[in-house]
């Protein structure tokens, strides 16, 4: 068998399996949240969110909207260095993002049930 009849091969053998993985993927929700960083964004974002009047105030002040603060919790990344973690009954985390090229961080006390935003910080 000639080299080029192997790779013929080999690609039509890929093909079929990259075929029947879409067709058993498709639709569900699948997710590759390993990393820690991944799985405390994930934590926070299954959780009903509750904001401060810190926060309810910021809002009523139009400084920043509630889905901005939605939007960074999405897209944000999380500083372990400025967060504590290990803080009982609940962890504190601080995520950083940019909305409307202005750097934010936001605090996040991060409970059983419920994830309260309890600052904000413009940096």
């Amino acid at each position: 068998m000639k080299l080029i009849q192997r790779v013929g091969y080999y690609l039509g053998g890929f093909s079929i399996g990259l075929v029947v993985l879409a067709v058993f993927l498709n639709g569900k929700k699948v997710s590759c949240n390993y990393g820690p960083e991944s799985r405390v964004i994930k934590n926070i974002n299954l959780k009903q969110i509750k904001y401060s009047n810190i926060i309810d105030s910021a809002i009523l002040k139009k400084e920043i909207d509630s889905l901005e603060i939605r939007g960074l919790l999405l897209t944000g990344d999380i500083n372990f260095s400025k967060s504590e973690t290990r803080k009982e009954p609940c962890g504190i985390y601080a995520i950083e993002g940019e909305i409307n090229k202005k750097e934010l961080l936001i605090l996040v006390e991060n409970c059983d049930s419920i994830a309260t935003i309890q600052d904000l910080i413009w940096e």
